[in-house]
């Protein structure tokens, strides 16, 4: 065996552990901070600003979760149950809208169509801030401000949910289907409706879960058209306590409590959803 021969598998091994050693360290960047919450979570207001953080014992993390819904009459249940309806509900008609626009882009002839949909991906690039100050001026004059539809509508629409429809719609509806379909006698809802949307479930979960991820972490849209505490989501709520907790150091505990609490849905939503989220990423790459 010549040298070359030998050098090749110890390069191979060399890069390898390269490689594993650069995805160890960006999974500690990303679980380290999990890590702090969990354990902060446990501590109570003196624990947290001493070096008894990392401790595992003394944990308070039932009296922290007390607190947490007993803080301000109970605010952050309404808040949790309003980020709920905005997230879930938001997403899943989202998700239903995006994947139906996605799919007449592909299916469809219509006149201008590529240019609309230029249009919709020049939006894609246009950042969710930029559009806070129309929506609420828009939200003004229909009398919309202050209420559940000035936060819930806007989310609806996503390009960027639009533009994945589209490549779902071809890489999973092939269109000799729906032709047999149009044969058949069915017309174009129905079609779509039984046909193409059961093909399209992979495609509509992974659009789900982009939007029930973008509408959870939904900050700056709801400071803006809120002002009533009942109708914050989370993310408002916990900043506007931290906000607090520099004068009124009892907050920080609940704070972090109640962030840990916030995480738990998009984790539940992504084990639960894996399998097709997985699948939907793939379309199109296998023809």
């Amino acid at each position: 065996m010549s040298a070359t021969d030998t050098s090749r598998p110890r390069s191979g091994m060399l890069g390898r552990a390269t490689v594993n050693a650069v995805v160890a360290i960006f999974v500690l960047y990303t679980l380290l901070p999990v890590l702090w919450l969990v354990l902060a979570a446990t501590k109570d207001r003196d624990a947290l600003f001493s070096s008894d953080l990392l401790s595992l014992g003394d944990s308070s993390f039932l009296h922290n979760l007390r607190d947490l819904f007993a803080m301000d009459g109970g605010l952050y249940g309404r808040w949790y149950v309003n980020s709920l309806l905005y997230a879930v509900l938001g997403a899943a008609v989202g998700a239903l809208v995006s994947v139906a626009c996605g799919y007449a882009f592909d299916k469809y002839r219509f006149r201008h169509k590529e240019k609309l949909f230029g249009l919709v991906l020049a939006a894609v690039m246009v950042p969710q801030t930029v559009l806070a100050l129309p929506l609420y001026l828009m939200a003004s004059e229909a009398g919309l401000v202050n209420t559940f539809w000035s936060v819930f509508i806007p989310v609806l629409f996503n390009p960027f949910g639009v533009y994945l429809g589209r490549i779902f719609a071809r890489g999973y509806v092939p269109d000799e289907v729906l032709e047999a379909a149009r044969v058949d006698g069915a017309g174009e809802l129905t079609t779509y409706a039984r046909v193409a949307l059961r093909m399209l479930g992979p495609g509509l979960v992974t659009v789900f879960l982009f939007q029930l991820t973008t509408i959870w972490n939904n900050f700056f849209l709801p400071m803006v058209m809120l002002s009533d505490q009942d109708l914050y989501p989370v993310s408002l709520g916990l900043y506007q306590w931290n906000s607090a907790a520099s004068v009124s150091p009892e907050y920080y505990p609940v704070v972090i409590t109640g962030s840990l609490l916030a995480v738990l849905p998009l984790i539940l939503a992504f084990v639960l959803l894996q399998r097709f989220w997985r699948s939907g990423l793939t379309a199109g790459a296998v023809k």
